[in-house]
């Protein structure tokens, strides 16, 4: 059966990327076979649109971290035709084809039964952005940290991780600061459980050892000056959870704030996560985000924009989260 994909391949002269019209015969290996119907986009998806990242690390790719679809046949004993799921991580995108593309073949050790009350399409207005704010929630809780304790901070909080960080932390009694360089989105903030707007120009600059103590708890999605900076000014006892790296992958701060105030700073890691885990985030998503808010902050496009798209997330133009629909 043909489909249409986006791909990745690889020369001498460096990747190419592009749409490609394909058969089953081009899938990778799997014993569940998806129509996919929704997609998303996130980050990692725009670095690896651009052509110039190491996201994908297999050629040629079908790029996309994450999708929603029906099976359509499945050897996996979890697994019949007619179900909905979901899939995010385990490769898809770097080391085996996944989800910008019309049909997918993978393990069905890697997918999720699409739980209730979520569609599809509600499901990639989650995606991996938003299974990884839940679970940058669990952990945090895990740690010990509390509403009680003092106010939560979200960096890149106008973003997809941000976004659906701020309205679970909400949802969860929370008083939550949200850290933005795009000021003019602090109504849109608010309206999703923010109740203060931090600039993030007072994060990106060097951090000291130690600063005034301002939050117990805190998501990060940037990485850089802006973690470090967050370590510093984080309560004692406190936890800070760190799912990204917007801003650069190194971490130019100090031992001070784990020894002297015992702060904890817990990597999320939504690749490989495991299953127990992982079901348990799609568990809290359904239970505690609130689909109406979900709504306000999603758009829709075409497959035919993803690549508009991938660009505008690298350049922070991108609020919130984006569905891509499949044809």
């Amino acid at each position: 059966m043909s489909f249409r994909a986006v791909q990745v391949t690889k020369s001498d002269a460096g990747q190419s990327v592009g749409f490609a019209d394909l058969e089953d015969a081009d899938l990778m290996d799997g014993d569940v076979t998806v129509r996919v119907t929704h997609s998303t986009v996130n980050y990692k998806d725009g670095l690896a649109l651009s052509g110039k990242s190491a996201i994908p690390r297999k050629f040629p790719l079908l790029l996309g971290i994450d999708f929603a679809g029906v099976v359509e046949t499945s050897s996996h004993p979890g697994f019949k035709p007619g179900d909905d799921v979901i899939a995010n991580g385990f490769g898809l995108g770097e080391t085996h084809s996944g989800g910008y593309s019309q049909r997918a073949r993978v393990s069905g050790d890697w997918l999720v039964k699409l739980p209730a009350p979520f569609s599809r399409a509600e499901a990639m207005a989650i995606g991996t952005a938003g299974y990884t704010a839940a679970l940058a929630l669990d952990a945090l809780e895990q740690a010990g940290v509390a509403p009680e304790m003092g106010p939560a901070v979200v960096t890149g909080a106008a973003g997809g991780v941000g976004s659906i960080a701020i309205a679970l932390l909400a949802k969860a009694g929370w008083s939550v600061i949200a850290s933005t360089g795009r000021t003019a989105e602090a109504d849109y903030l608010k309206t999703i459980g923010a109740t203060e707007i931090l600039d993030r120009v007072s994060l990106s600059a060097p951090a000291k050892p130690l600063a005034r103590e301002r939050w117990i708890a805190g998501v990060d999605s940037v990485g850089s000056n802006t973690l470090a900076n967050l370590l510093a000014q984080t309560k004692y006892r406190g936890a800070i959870a760190a799912c990204g790296l917007a801003g650069g992958m190194d971490l130019p701060g100090s031992v001070a704030p784990f020894i002297l105030r015992g702060v904890r700073l817990i990597g999320i890691d939504s690749v490989q996560c495991p299953m127990p885990q992982r079901r348990a985030a799609w568990s809290r998503l359904a239970r505690d985000l609130d689909r109406g808010i979900l709504a306000s902050m999603t758009q829709t496009i075409p497959f035919k924009d993803l690549f508009a798209t991938g660009e505008a997330i690298l350049k922070g133009q991108v609020r919130g989260r984006v569905v891509v629909e499949l044809p």
